[in-house]
């Protein structure tokens, strides 16, 4: 039996991917995988750095852990991911207890870290970003019915609040000819639900095509049998073609869901933040998309507090969002990164007054949801099973209109016949639980 290795991966999914290749080369090299990381001997964090939240859950995850060290209870702890990368040799210094700390360009040699820190050596590598993997095997993380499928890393958008583009480096596409094949690779061993992801999924071939081709691969995505449904996150505004709209729309095998991040709708706010269009040109954009793809679900992320956003401008955005009525909405307030354009932005806002904003917008957005929930009772859906819940005491999944981890559910009632976990089922809705559904399972698998 080989050394015990645990992993905790934190954020995006575009980090649980790499996890998931990480967790491949150490089982290739022989240790033994523990899910987890408080019952192994080298404890791992691939940790997100992304806003202040994001860091201080990294942070609170080490120092747990730390605890358990101290306990002898671990032997060693690694610290990978975008805190890493981002923080470099400030990690050790301020969190002594850990034994090495390696950047996105050394993912690849995990294994080795883990020889040498069993050894008793400290590590610290920040290898050249670019030397971050776009393939390679995996060991999956999610349940067996879906899978992310990343398309490319690193962002040249160059958001001014974002740090992504500094941790990350810049934007890769991976060959598509790799993405096909792993598509095919992972429908065949039962995944039904392939999830696009990438810092900005809608870039995806300028590097290598001069032009975007997110289109074209969905196209030849759909064209592989086994491939079931496909889910597109991360798409920013100005590159939503009439292509890709009418591809999204004309592809039965691509969900009529799209996630395409707004951060605002003022155009002055937007230009401050590096980002295109206004509320006008937002507005009309979605309108299109409603009109070409019926049915279609949208989700976006808003961002208040911005530095300098009057009370006028954040009206005009709470303004918005009650006209527009999206399907799905996150908000987050603005955090002011280190060594980004915007944290040396004059007018930067009190934390209470960014939190506020954030609230408003949340609050508009519950009671919008819950209103389009009333509109399904009576009708029926299909909804993938994912679980039993012990607390509602009834199975749970999800519609087409929901991603996982981030969007709602669906409680499903039973009597004499149980949904198998990952079939996709028809639910007839009978009530709502504020933004969720509840229905009744009679038996029929979709």
């Amino acid at each position: 039996m080989g050394v015990r290795v645990g992993m905790v991966s934190l954020g995006c999914a575009k980090n649980r991917v790499d996890a998931e290749m990480m967790l491949f080369t150490l089982k290739e090299a022989g240790f033994e995988l523990v899910a987890d990381p408080a019952m192994c001997e080298v404890a791992i964090v691939n940790t997100c750095g992304f806003i202040e939240d994001a860091k201080q859950e990294s942070i609170d995850e080490i120092l747990e852990l730390a605890e358990l060290k101290k306990e002898g209870k671990i032997r060693a702890i690694i610290v990978t991911g975008c805190l890493a990368e981002r923080y470099q040799r400030e990690v050790m210094k301020e969190l002594y207890e850990v034994d090495a700390v390696i950047g996105i360009g050394a993912n690849n040699q995990i294994a080795q870290v883990v020889n040498d820190v069993l050894a008793n050596k400290k590590q610290e590598l920040f290898p050249n970003k670019a030397n971050l993997a776009l393939c390679g095997g995996r060991v999956r993380s999610t349940p067996f019915y879906y899978a992310y499928l990343k398309i490319a890393e690193g962002c040249d958008n160059k958001c001014t609040y974002c740090a992504i583009p500094m941790i990350r480096g810049s934007f890769r596409s991976r060959p598509m000819d790799d993405i096909l094949k792993e598509a095919r690779e992972l429908s065949e061993k039962g995944v039904k639900e392939l999830i696009l992801i990438a810092q900005d999924t809608s870039r995806y071939g300028e590097d290598f095509a001069g032009k975007p081709m997110l289109a074209e691969l969905l196209r030849q995505l759909c064209r592989i049998d086994s491939v079931k449904y496909l889910r597109v996150l991360y798409c920013y505004p100005e590159r939503m073609t009439d292509e890709l709209i009418d591809t999204i729309a004309e592809e039965s095998k691509i969900l009529k869901y799209i996630d395409i991040p707004l951060q605002h709708c003022n155009r002055r706010i937007l230009k401050l933040m590096n980002r295109r269009g206004d509320r006008e040109i937002l507005t009309a954009l979605i309108h299109k998309m409603r009109e070409r793809i019926p049915d279609i679900t949208i989700r976006t992320t808003l961002m208040t507090g911005f530095p300098s956003e009057t009370e006028e401008e954040f009206e005009e955005l709470s303004q918005f969002v009650n006209d527009i009525r999206f399907d799905r909405l996150g908000c987050f307030a603005y955090s002011a990164e280190e060594d980004t354009p915007a944290a040396k932005m004059k007018g930067q806002l009190d934390e209470n007054v960014k939190k506020h904003r954030q609230e408003i917008i949340m609050e508009q957005q519950q009671m919008i949801m819950a209103e389009n929930a009333q509109k399904y009772i009576g009708k029926k859906v299909k909804v993938i099973c994912e679980g039993f819940d012990r607390i509602a005491e009834c199975f749970f999944g999800r519609t087409k209109a929901d991603a996982p981890e981030v969007d709602g559910k669906v409680f499903i009632m039973t009597e004499d016949q149980k949904p198998r976990i990952g079939d996709v089922v028809e639910v007839q809705i009978t009530d709502t639980l504020d933004c969720d559904l509840v229905g009744t399972y009679n038996g029929t698998v979709c």
